[in-house]
């Protein structure tokens, strides 16, 4: 796949359906507290069905180059779930989905659908920020004797602490496209202002002190 295309068309449409939001000059509050120039929702893709093809056709291929031996496909719930069904339809291969804790009734299962000892696993979720909802349902799965062979997402931050924290886990992680590219496309498409690029490229380099 022609993965340079694949993000720019990834970041162009969300970005038009503004999935992606980027203002600079009034950022937003993440729940870290992190301020950032960029607010991302990509719940919002479900509504658009070719886009919602796009993204599955995309994910399926990208899980065919990284992940040939894959036998499940994995969905984060709960953003993470419709991707992964669609990707399983076009790749034929079972579907689990990864609750973020048991439930506390029934058979109190944390896990639905295929997941037995030895499946070579692929969980899908829709964005990646510190990392911390896929690795917990990576560490969920492997619990119950699947082999999490890696990861992929729609969008990526691309920030220090989610690659430390997927290096750290020993899982690989591919998005389709990230933050680096989103701000480049935008620039391109005049979704923000050419003095507004050095304050997004600011928080890129360190998001911490970003704004104080």
């Amino acid at each position: 796949m022609d993965t340079v295309s694949v993000a720019n068309n990834i970041a162009s449409q969300l970005l038009k359906i503004k999935a992606v939001t980027l203002n600079p000059k009034e950022p937003f509050v993440w729940a870290s507290g992190i301020k950032a120039p960029i607010y991302t929702d990509n719940r919002l893709t479900i509504a658009y069905p070719d886009f919602r093809q796009t993204i599955a056709h995309d994910l399926a291929e990208l899980i065919k180059e990284k992940y040939p031996e894959a036998e499940v496909i994995g969905g984060v719930a709960t953003a993470g779930i419709p991707h992964a069904t669609g990707v399983s339809n076009i790749l034929n291969l079972p579907l689990n989905y990864v609750r973020p804790q048991k439930k506390d009734h029934g058979k109190k299962s944390q896990i639905e659908g295929r997941c037995q000892k030895g499946d070579k696993v692929v969980l899908i979720d829709d964005l990646i920020s510190t990392g911390g909802s896929i690795l917990k349902a990576v560490k969920a799965v492997e619990e119950e004797g699947g082999d999490v062979i890696g990861t992929v997402a729609i969008f990526s931050y691309d920030l220090p602490e989610s690659t430390k924290n997927f290096a750290d886990a020993h899982t690989k992680l591919f998005t389709l496209t990230d933050y680096p590219t989103m701000i480049q496309v935008a620039q391109q498409l005049n979704y923000v202002e050419e003095n507004d690029m050095e304050l997004l490229q600011q928080w890129y380099q360190d998001p911490e002190s970003w704004g104080k």
